[in-house]
């Protein structure tokens, strides 16, 4: 599989992205391409909070979820009609997941003019070799007040212009 970059996958980023004091830029995407992502984060991978939702959706997409209150997340797709959005329990955030092969690559929420997401990082291209064990998590029992304001502390900030 031939890597690509930043620019190559989100050209509205152009070149120098994660120069000094940005932190760092991972690419994600679907196995077919068509849906993408771009995560910026100061934190190493091995301080990254990796969250294991126990869900039925998540674990059966085998989802592992990361994001930064600081970071920035950055969703895109190749042709609108290829992104899925999947919505359930309290239809408080919308579920990326590609038409055509079937990945879920993270999700995002509105709250107000503020809107956020996570990244489901087994989509991640290199793959962090120094990720934390996931943490189970059991979000069954939150309101959806609570829900939010989770959501809100703990999601990263969506990049204008983002799915």
């Amino acid at each position: 599989m031939i890597l690509e970059t930043v620019a190559d996958i989100l050209p509205e980023y152009g070149a120098g992205v994660g120069g000094a004091g940005t932190g760092m830029d991972y690419l994600a995407r679907c196995h077919c391409g068509a849906l993408k992502a771009h995560y910026r984060t100061t934190l190493p991978p091995g301080s990254w909070p990796v969250r294991a939702c126990q869900c039925a959706f998540c674990t059966a997409h085998g989802a592992l979820s990361t994001s930064d209150p600081n970071g920035a997340l950055s969703f895109s797709i190749t042709e609108p009609a290829l992104l899925q959005r999947y919505q359930f329990g309290t239809r408080s955030a919308d579920f990326l997941i590609c038409r055509t092969c079937g990945v879920y690559l993270g999700a995002v929420m509105t709250d107000g003019s503020e809107r956020r997401g996570i990244l489901n990082v087994r989509t991640l291209e290199p793959a962090p070799i120094d990720l934390p064990a996931p943490q189970p998590m059991q979000y069954g029992a939150e309101s959806t007040q609570e829900r939010g304001k989770r959501r809100v502390a703990r999601w990263t900030p969506l990049e204008e212009g983002s799915l």
